[in-house]
């Protein structure tokens, strides 16, 4: 698979929603390498994350996914190539697509995109396909201090990218698991897509009702919560999936094609 490094911002400051989201300088200091898995040279704590949800191998045999974002007027739809990564993005008026060179914006109406496009041509599916996405080459793992909400104390891997991974590979990750059922809980990142330096400040994402989707665990909800200093507080804002399903057919890479008349950003434009 492509090696990758996320650049995601909260959806709270994409789409104007409610309230801002607090950040949280690192709550700890990262040193403790993890036991890896000698069979899959994954960390053996991540391969059982991979396992609570339908396994990595399930995941590898499919090449498209496909889904829906429920918005207060229409839903949003997802059509992904899972080996290149290309992507086309249907908003209720324009057309977001990433033919694996170019990200392009096509306009339904007359009004112009007003997002940044180099930076959300991927956001929503990498949101998703968690922690799947984390399986890719050029990833390195630590272990992290654990988040602590309510009775449990959830443990966490720390996700960091080699030099040159990707659209942003200073960007950080701590993946927090229930210690019981392996599952994940919670997703903290830092961003760096605006400005390609490291950040030591993460934002806070809590995973709710896991569904089946073609034999993977796949969220129905991702809730954003306020994170200050290391601790949990209210939940902001949510956003909900609906209507996944993955094909182990590539998708038709027509549809990820610039279009006639698609606008083409330079992606210089989107990090000032």
């Amino acid at each position: 698979m492509k090696k990758i490094a996320i650049g995601i911002l909260m959806v709270t400051l994409v789409w104007g929603c409610k309230q801002d989201t607090k950040t949280t300088e690192e709550p700890a200091e990262i040193t403790e390498e993890v036991v890896t898995d000698s069979e899959t040279n994954y960390p053996e704590t991540l391969s059982k994350i991979f396992d609570a949800h339908g396994g990595l191998e399930t995941w590898k045999k499919y090449k498209g996914m496909y889904f829906e974002i429920e918005r207060s007027d229409y839903q949003e739809k997802y059509d992904v190539d899972l080996q290149n990564r290309t992507s086309r993005i249907q908003y209720k008026d324009h057309i977001l697509g990433y033919d694996g060179n170019q990200v392009w914006v096509k306009n339904v109406i007359d009004e112009e995109f007003k997002g940044r496009p180099w930076f959300l041509y991927n956001l929503m599916y990498y949101f998703y396909a968690m922690p799947f996405i984390i399986g890719d080459e050029g990833i390195n793992y630590a272990e992290a201090p654990n988040l602590k909400y309510g009775d449990i104390e959830y443990p966490g891997i720390s996700i960091t990218f080699d030099e040159g991974v990707g659209e942003s590979s200073e960007d950080e990750y701590i993946i927090f698991y229930n210690p019981d059922t392996y599952q994940m809980e919670w997703l903290a990142y830092t961003v760096t897509f605006f400005t390609k330096s490291e950040s030591k400040q993460y934002s806070l994402i809590k995973y709710h009702d896991w569904t089946e989707v073609n034999g993977l665990q796949m969220p129905s909800v991702v809730q954003w919560h306020i994170f200050d200093k290391g601790e949990v507080g209210d939940q902001i804002n949510e956003m909900f999936y609906m209507n996944a399903k993955f094909s182990e057919e590539n998708p038709d890479p027509k549809i990820f094609a610039v279009p006639e008349g698609a606008d083409t950003p330079a992606k210089e434009e989107q990090t000032n």
